[in-house]
């Protein structure tokens, strides 16, 4: 039998329509096979679900279908039976939904693997919302270069020129937004705070960075607050930042106790009890002295801990104080008491 008559035979007595979209499905199943393929091979090798990757994989997932169906178009315009125009215009169409969908997976699949590897690395650089910003404004701006020039065949010089102009008028209409936005890339370079850094404000308020913004810093207070404060107030302000170089630091306790109390039973219990709290660096150990000393009420101490993070400074010292309360009162040391309205001790 001859095969080549036998397939032109099948062809005249199909409808074109019906071959064409039997063509279409048989090429989209070879494209899907593929694809599946393709993933296999990927999730392999991406066994840590934070590896660059596991995130690349878990991207592309569904934009890859979507893939498989623009090859599939591609394929079935070249070779259909179709106007020369026509068929440029649908690869080009084509072409320019790959490109624009590939540099939406490129940002995604860039952030997410520069924010998951800066958590791994304690890199608060990587995980600021300013350098997600960065990253999307340099994976758009690559995507919108080729997609111009390669598919729509586009001389960009016109463009660069008009996009100079008007990004000079911009920038005197959005002075404060631009000078927040470098202010913010000031802050990532010169590195001052980080994100999960302890800081106090020049107006006062106290809280860990949560996040650098392209405009804003975000504080979160330890009342869970949020004070939002503009970038350019970071780097022309004067802050405290309590975690650089050494998150931890000296606290401080006062110890009230009645004029008859032993000083030395007084520290030895107190430097005792506060080398039990968790949170509390054995180096320097806790010094207690007698400051202010005695006063016309009471004697008042004052115990030093060296706490190994600030944050977690309420905490220790809260524990610290009912610890040496119940050892005081198990200890028979005597405690100021003073006459209600007069401030005398009773």
């Amino acid at each position: 039998m001859d095969f080549e008559q036998f397939w032109t035979d099948i062809h005249h007595l199909m409808p074109p329509l019906v071959w064409h979209l039997v063509a279409f499905v048989l090429t989209l199943a070879g494209a899907l096979l593929a694809r599946r393929v393709l993933l296999r091979v990927i999730e392999r090798r991406g066994r840590d679900p934070k590896s660059f990757t596991s995130v690349f994989l878990q991207t592309i997932r569904v934009p890859s279908f979507f893939w498989a169906l623009a090859a599939t178009f591609a394929v079935r315009v070249k070779f259909a039976d179709l106007p020369a125009d026509t068929a440029d215009r649908a690869v080009m169409w084509i072409w320019a939904f790959v490109i624009v969908s590939l540099t939406l997976v490129a940002s995604s699949v860039l952030i997410r693997a520069v924010t998951d590897y800066g958590e791994r690395q304690q890199m608060p650089l990587a995980i600021a919302g300013l350098s997600r910003t960065l990253i999307r404004i340099f994976v758009y701006a690559t995507g919108g270069v080729i997609l111009l020039r390669n598919v729509f065949d586009k001389d960009i010089t016109p463009w660069l020129t008009a996009l100079g102009v008007g990004g000079l008028a911009v920038a005197l209409a959005l002075q404060d937004t631009l000078a927040n936005f470098f202010a913010g890339i000031h802050i990532l370079v010169e590195r001052p705070i980080f994100v999960g850094d302890l800081i106090r404000l020049e107006g006062g308020q106290e809280g860990v960075v949560a996040d650098i913004g392209w405009r804003t810093t975000r504080v979160r207070t330890g009342g869970s607050d949020t004070v939002v404060v503009p970038n350019t107030k970071i780097t022309s302000g004067i802050l405290v930042n309590y975690s650089v170089p050494d998150p931890g630091g000296a606290a401080e306790l006062a110890l009230l106790v009645a004029h008859e109390a032993d000083p030395g039973l007084v520290c030895a219990l107190a430097v005792e009890e506060a080398r039990r709290v968790e949170g509390v660096l054995d180096s320097p150990p806790p010094v207690c002295l007698c400051d202010p000393g005695v006063l016309l009420t009471h004697t008042q101490f004052k115990l030093v801990v060296r706490v190994a993070n600030r944050k977690e400074q309420a905490r220790v010292l809260s524990e610290i104080r009912m610890r040496v309360l119940a050892r005081f009162r198990a200890e028979g040391v005597p405690l100021p008491h003073f006459e209600a309205g007069r401030g005398q001790p009773a």
